[in-house]
């Protein structure tokens, strides 16, 4: 048996427009829109991408996935990420490495700090 990792879906009220601010955000291509749906991906052809899903209400709790992003520069793309919209949030991480952030629906999401060389 083969399993490929084809898109992580994430339920959103606005699935274009949260699935745009991501495409904006990340650089990505927009690979298909319909009225429930809206799917990115970093290129045309290549996985995973993200699947942004219309869900009739609003996030109501700490989300139980979130993305994990490695930067070159946590404190530049932390700005940039917040120059984009997305917010600093506090989940209970106490001091940590990463910065968690929340997208403009509140789905939260980690800019860590550098790679630790081997």
């Amino acid at each position: 048996m083969t399993l490929e990792w084809e898109q992580v879906v994430v339920h959103a009220e606005n699935p274009a427009a949260l699935g745009q601010w991501w495409a904006d955000a990340l650089g990505w291509v927009v690979v298909h829109t319909s009225d429930d749906e809206f799917e990115i991906r970093a290129a045309p052809d290549r996985l995973p991408g993200l699947d942004f899903v219309r869900i009739g209400e609003s996030k109501k709790a700490k989300s139980r996935l979130h993305l994990d992003f490695r930067p070159d520069d946590q404190a530049a793309e932390v700005a940039r990420f917040e120059a984009h919209g997305a917010k600093r949030v506090d989940i209970g991480q106490g001091e940590q490495a990463w910065v968690v952030m929340a997208d403009p629906e509140g789905n939260e999401f980690c800019i860590l700090g550098e790679r630790r060389q081997p």
